[in-house]
């Protein structure tokens, strides 16, 4: 199982960004892929996922609205478009995955981020003028 995060960058307030995140070794038709952030300082915390099979997808309070999570099932990429972008988006962001645990159920609070057993390296998004 392999997760490869990339698109990270510096980017203006206000701008947008693209993160891409690869997945070999597993089928994304089976297992929900989740982006997490890390700030300098603080926990890493749950942005957005999108469930296996059904494709539903949820979002952190802080980027609802702002961020869309999408995926190429054919190409097994999962796309995070950051757009709206603000300071506080300045973080590094990983994509994870679990064989038991679903992502979403991290980015919806019932689990912690620790529960994810597959972690691509981050990417560092930096928001600022």
């Amino acid at each position: 199982v392999q997760l490869q995060a990339s698109g990270g960058g510096l980017a203006q307030p206000g701008g947008s960004l693209r993160l891409s995140c690869r997945a070999s070794g597993f089928d994304l038709d089976y297992h929900g892929i989740g982006w997490f952030r890390e700030a300098p300082g603080k926990e890493r915390e749950g942005v957005s996922c999108i469930s296996s099979s059904s494709g539903s997808t949820s979002y952190a309070d802080s980027v609802q609205g702002r961020f869309t999570i999408s995926r190429d099932r054919a190409k097994n990429l999962v796309y995070l478009q950051m757009n709206s972008l603000k300071p506080e988006d300045t973080a590094v962001y990983y994509c994870a995955t679990d064989f038991e645990t679903d992502p979403c159920a991290v980015v919806r609070g019932m689990k912690r981020y620790y529960a994810m057993d597959y972690w691509g390296r981050g990417t560092l998004v930096t928001v600022s003028s």
